[in-house]
């Protein structure tokens, strides 16, 4: 699985969508990245391909990053490549 993680503005929790194939995924990036681009904000409607009844809506304003990278199973679930989250002990 391919997963694509957006960082939007304001907002701590990242979105991820995955694909199963590399070009789908290198797609979605592109298309994402192109909005972002964008001097008109743009509606990005995503769904996902592992889970397919998820789906999310997104204004490409909003975005602040968008992160491609490649789920395998050594990767904790839940933990998003590229970020850091530090919790303190209770």
């Amino acid at each position: 699985m391919i997963s694509i993680d957006l960082a939007l503005k304001y907002i701590p929790i990242p979105i991820s969508v995955q694909r199963k194939e590399t070009e789908d995924a290198e797609a979605l990036y592109q298309q994402i990245v192109s909005a972002m681009k964008s001097p008109t904000p743009q509606l990005l409607e995503l769904t996902c391909e592992k889970q397919t009844e998820k789906k999310v809506a997104v204004m490409s304003d909003q975005i602040g990053a968008v992160i491609l990278s490649q789920k395998d199973g050594s990767t904790a679930a839940g933990r998003v490549p590229g970020f850091f989250s530090m919790v303190e002990p209770e």
